[in-house]
């Protein structure tokens, strides 16, 4: 048996995972759970008993690993950083605080917008939108769908759409706005389905490409009716949460106040380049499809707003 210094070092300098842990400022819980994760692998593992050993130099990269779950950094993203050269792992840390600020900005806003609601005075949002009516005529469409939650959302519309406007190429080409359809509440409780949808020319070489090449991505064709839409256009910024909340409120306020029915899913139609379009740039119009207008509410064509 060996012999332990006073502080729970061995006569090899290895320390006990509790002499460690008192060192490291961390529990052995932690270490533990840092060893299954291979974050913090022990210097050595006493085959007969499992007693974990650590060396005293491995108390920084402990520390280090404790300092960025005070981050609240995922425990695999940790991994990412701690395992990087120096440089890259601050790359790594910079990549990950610029998605917290983002998170928390839009967080920011959601309270705000919520705490209007709730305390009766509103959250003035809706005053900002201008709600007019659309007649689009019938298209067939090119479409992918898929269970989402609202985390995903974003980059699933992006590649959906791009790999859809790739099909239609050979489809005869896009002949319309890109649109998606929510067939039910995209959050993070509830996952749809959305709908990515491309208007193309050929509704054959369509099915025939989809046939060949998209049951990988469930893709389909279908023919979208006629329909009128009533909608109000949005900026890239107002895209976000929870402007694009208000701006779907205001459509269904409007919507109720015409005495007007909804006829089908509500939908995003993407007019506009994405990547060269700033902030307060015109992207989208939010729409719902309505059975019928009143007599009090003419048609507004909008150039581009079909979907």
């Amino acid at each position: 048996m060996r012999d332990f210094a006073p502080d729970g070092a061995r006569e090899d300098g290895l320390l006990t995972i509790g002499a460690f842990a008192a060192r490291a400022r961390l529990s052995a819980k932690a270490l533990r759970l840092y060893d299954r994760m291979g974050l913090l692998v022990p210097d050595h593992v006493d085959e007969a008993t499992g007693y974990r050993y650590y060396r005293a130099g491995q108390a920084e990269r402990a520390r280090l690993v404790a300092l960025l779950r005070q981050l609240d950094m995922p425990l695999a993203k940790v991994a990412e950083v701690v395992r990087a050269d120096g440089p890259a792992g601050a790359a790594l840390l910079d990549a990950y605080w610029s998605e917290v600020e983002a998170r928390v900005a839009g967080q920011r806003t959601l309270a705000d917008f919520l705490r209007g609601r709730l305390s009766g005075r509103g959250s003035g949002m809706n005053e900002k939108f201008v709600v007019e009516t659309v007649d689009v005529p019938g298209q067939v469409v090119i479409s992918e769908t898929r269970h989402t939650l609202a985390d995903e959302l974003p980059a699933w519309i992006g590649a959906s759409l791009g790999r859809l406007e790739e099909a239609a190429r050979g489809c005869g080409g896009v002949t319309a706005a890109p649109f998606v359809v929510y067939h039910s509440e995209v959050s993070m409780e509830s996952d749809g389905p959305a709908e990515s949808c491309v208007p193309v020319a050929d509704e054959a070489a369509a099915r025939a490409w989809c046939e060949e090449r998209g049951r990988a991505w469930q893709t389909r064709v279908r023919v979208e009716p006629d329909r009128r839409l009533v909608y109000t256009r949005i900026t890239k910024a107002q895209v976000a949460h929870p402007q694009i909340l208000a701006a779907f409120e205001a459509v269904e306020e409007w919507i109720a106040a015409q005495g007007l029915t909804v006829s089908g899913p509500c939908r995003e139609v993407y007019f506009a380049d994405w990547e060269a379009s700033g902030p307060q740039d015109p992207v989208c119009d939010v729409a719902f499809p309505v059975s019928a207008v009143s007599p009090a509410s003419p048609v507004s064509p909008s150039p581009r707003a079909a979907g």
